[in-house]
């Protein structure tokens, strides 16, 4: 069974973009040569599975950010492919049992049904110093997830990055 990662930013009450998508709020933590460790997580990934809201976002992007990755994306509504990407429209369980090694799963949709189903195994979630008041929320899986802390770290933008592992139910 592959392993399932993610890697995310959200604002302090926990929104991942602004009502409309926009993620404008991230640029408040830019640093050059910061990464808050992105890259190092991105070159130890095999696949990216991400959603088809976060899709049409990165989409847009000039340059395509999942380039070298086989990238999956969950959605019932395919399209003519940008680069490479491959469009699932099943769960996510049916999903990884098609791939192996390291999964970066990203989009709030998606992480909440991976999260639902007991298949996200570490989190790293990255807090910008921002209260957004609404937005698209990070999490919406239903029910309780018990978590332990792997790593937390504070950078000198503001930034507290958290790692977590996921805890087996009792």
């Amino acid at each position: 069974m592959p392993t399932c990662l993610v890697f995310i930013a959200t604002s302090v009450d926990g929104f991942i973009a602004r009502p409309d998508g926009g993620l404008d709020w991230l640029k408040r933590v830019e640093r050059d040569g910061e990464d808050y460790g992105f890259q190092k997580f991105f070159d130890s990934i095999d696949t990216i599975v991400i959603g088809r809201g976060t899709y049409d976002v990165t989409r847009a992007f000039e340059t395509w950010p999942y380039l070298g990755k086989r990238c999956v994306v969950m959605t019932h509504r395919p399209t003519t492919p940008r680069v490479n990407e491959e469009f699932f429209a099943g769960t996510p369980a049916e999903l990884l049992s098609t791939l192996e090694g390291r999964v970066y799963v990203d989009g709030g949709n998606v992480i909440s049904q991976f999260l639902a189903t007991g298949l996200i195994e570490q989190m790293t979630i990255s807090q910008i110093p921002i209260v957004l008041g609404e937005g698209l929320p990070l999490f919406k899986a239903p029910g309780e997830h018990p978590l332990t802390l792997v790593e937390s770290r504070a950078f000198p933008s503001g930034l507290v990055q958290t790692t977590w592992r996921l805890t087996a139910r009792t």
